[in-house]
């Protein structure tokens, strides 16, 4: 039996009716991951504290900073492959099933400025996705994938990635990640109605015309 225990599986075909309840923001804990790639999830549930006018507070029953209630965000503090301890220990106190979990991330698949919302799916090698379907028993939770980029040009080792994830984004990058997050935010209210459908739609949507935004230094 997985860490969740089988009441993570409850409701699972009514996962599109229910407000999200646990937002969470991937990254590694201190001082020296803050500004890296691999922190992206932890940069939108911050940008989202500073919406909501609440404070992140450890809690250290939970490994998490966490902040609000309904809903309720937080950013684990544990390393980005031990996510799910956070994830897992919050759901379970809240009683909060896969389908009312949203899980922001760094996505190595979309560059930067580019950002989705999905239900579910496979982990592409992300350790903190996986970590999380294996302490909670499904992968049926929400993500929001925001993008960083890849650095291959042809063929790259794992580490050559792994080098590549945990290094700030470039004077050209971050302003078209925090330009995605930004999206993410102006959905928020759709989200945290349940609105998930419709706030997929208005976030992969540009109106015509509107072009992705261009790199500009900080």
């Amino acid at each position: 039996m997985t860490a969740g225990g089988p009441f993570f599986y409850e409701a699972v075909t009514s996962f599109m009716a229910h407000p999200l309840r646990l937002i969470v923001g991937l990254g590694n804990p201190g001082r020296e991951y803050a500004a890296t790639r691999h922190n992206a999830g932890a940069w939108f549930v911050d940008a989202l504290a500073t919406r909501l006018n609440v404070a992140l507070r450890g809690e250290p029953k939970f490994y998490a900073r966490v902040a609000g209630s309904e809903p309720r965000i937080a950013i684990p503090e544990t390393f980005m492959n031990r996510s799910g301890l956070a994830v897992a220990s919050l759901a379970r106190f809240y009683r909060v099933s896969p389908g009312e979990i949203l899980v922001a991330h760094d996505e190595l698949d979309l560059k930067p400025g580019a950002v989705k919302l999905k239900l579910g799916g496979g982990f592409a090698g992300h350790n903190g996705l996986k970590d999380i379907a294996s302490a909670i028993g499904t992968g049926e939770f929400w993500r929001v994938r925001i993008g960083i980029g890849h650095p291959r040009d042809g063929a790259l080792s794992e580490q050559e990635v792994a080098d590549f994830v945990l290094h700030p984004p470039t004077r050209d990058e971050r302003p078209a990640i925090d330009d995605a997050i930004a999206r993410v935010l102006v959905v928020w209210p759709r989200l945290a109605s349940g609105e998930t459908e419709r706030a997929m739609h208005e976030l992969h949507t540009r109106p015509r015309g509107d072009t992705p935004p261009k790199a500009a230094a900080p």
